[in-house]
């Protein structure tokens, strides 16, 4: 019986699958439609992320919709949590870009410090944005779920023909931003029923007789 190595686990199964997403990539990087589906994606990029997510709040305020204010609220917040927890990780794992990689390894994450653009591939902080703030607009907007995730999911899924990720760069960058705005619901979910129950209780309880008597 053979005894298997780490060359057969699922780790190298998933390295193999982005070595082959890259091979397969690469010779279309430079056709017109990916050149415009890579301007389409940068919409994931931080700054416009949080325009996007202030011009929301902006508007919900400035159009007294407390509804449309809170979407507003929800997706800064999932925005901000999900970017500091892809740098968190980024810090520590260097991996090349697939532009940018050379040699049969170069596609490899391993552990490190490096804090050059082109070798913080993992994971993808436009997936992990991206991802967090079409959830955050959905919990306020149920109705408008599909579209806001579809454009979500186009823009993670655009930065593979890009060769700007790998697909376990998305992958994680996508559990990212599912995980930071699922931690920011349940914080908004729990102050809510905390701001009720406080309300419940200012509303049962009885006015002092001195009160009462002024």
């Amino acid at each position: 019986m053979t005894k298997k190595t780490d060359k057969d686990g699922p780790a190298q199964r998933l390295m193999d699958a982005d070595a082959a997403a890259l091979a397969g990539a690469k010779p279309y990087r430079d056709t017109a439609a990916v050149r415009a589906l890579s301007w389409y994606s940068e919409l994931g990029d931080q700054p416009q992320m949080l325009t996007l997510s202030g011009g929301v709040l902006a508007l919900g305020l400035a159009r007294r919709d407390a509804r449309l204010a809170r979407a507003g609220l929800r997706m800064i917040a999932a925005h901000l949590l999900a970017t500091a927890a892809k740098n968190f990780v980024k810090r520590r794992v260097d991996r090349t870009r697939p532009r940018s990689a050379r040699g049969e390894d170069g596609h490899k994450p391993r552990p490190g410090r490096n804090d050059s653009k082109e070798e913080t591939s993992f994971p993808s902080g436009h997936s992990a944005g991206a991802v967090a703030v079409a959830r955050a607009f959905a919990r306020e907007y149920p109705a408008y779920r599909l579209p806001a995730h579809g454009a979500a999911g186009l823009i993670a899924l655009a930065q593979i023909p890009r060769c700007a990720h790998y697909p376990t760069d998305v992958g994680a960058g996508i559990a990212i931003g599912l995980a930071a705005e699922a931690l920011v619901d349940g914080v908004w979910s729990g102050l809510s029923r905390s701001g009720e129950a406080a309300g419940q209780d200012l509303e049962g309880s009885q006015p002092s007789p001195r009160i009462e008597n002024l």
